[in-house]
């Protein structure tokens, strides 16, 4: 079991938490496929209180590595790009008609590629272990909750379908944005 702290192991303990998230985002998918959001949501969210730790862990007993990082990214792309593009896709964007279904699609896409972006441009500027101040930029994490913040407006009938393409543009937009985020 040396494996867990051995920073060099693909299946240290940060990474098996990031797997864990992975794992979340997984399953998150197929429930959005069953349109039990509800339950899509819940394992949305343990994924990101796994994404919350598996940082805190690789920091403490230095597990950090290149492995790690990548491994990370792709948790993130899968648990807060395309997690909450999809339920918001089946959820909201499936009601719209003519125009605005691929206007929805076409913004969906554009929305998956500025994460997919991002990720990639934090990837090659990060270094094992280092953590700045500030994110430049919404994390893809934050862009999550907001796009869960506007599935509930929608929800709740407090936006229409067609706000929250709005709403997914100008989200996507700050994925990449210069705006400056503490880090937590």
């Amino acid at each position: 079991m040396a494996f867990i702290l051995d920073s060099k192991s693909h299946f240290n303990l940060a990474n098996l938490f990031t797997m864990v998230n992975i794992t979340c985002g997984l399953a998150a998918t197929y429930l959005i496929t069953q349109n039990d959001f509800y339950h899509a949501i819940i394992l949305a969210w343990i994924g990101g209180a796994f994404d919350i730790f598996d940082g805190k862990i690789a920091r403490k007993f230095h597990l950090s590595n290149e492995f790690g990082i990548q491994l990370d990214s792709f948790a993130d792309f899968l648990s807060f790009v395309l997690v909450p593009v999809f339920l918001i896709f089946q959820a909201v964007y499936t009601h719209l008609e003519g125009g605005w279904f691929y206007l929805a699609g076409i913004v969906s896409v554009y929305y998956v590629i500025s994460g997919l972006r991002r990720l990639i441009q934090f990837n090659i500027d990060a270094e094992a272990g280092e953590v700045g101040k500030f994110f430049v930029g919404v994390p893809t994490p934050l862009g999550a909750i907001l796009l869960w913040l506007v599935y509930l407006a929608y929800t709740y009938s407090l936006v229409p379908a067609e706000s929250v393409i709005m709403f997914m543009i100008v989200i996507g937009w700050l994925l990449n944005s210069k705006v400056k985020v503490p880090h937590p």
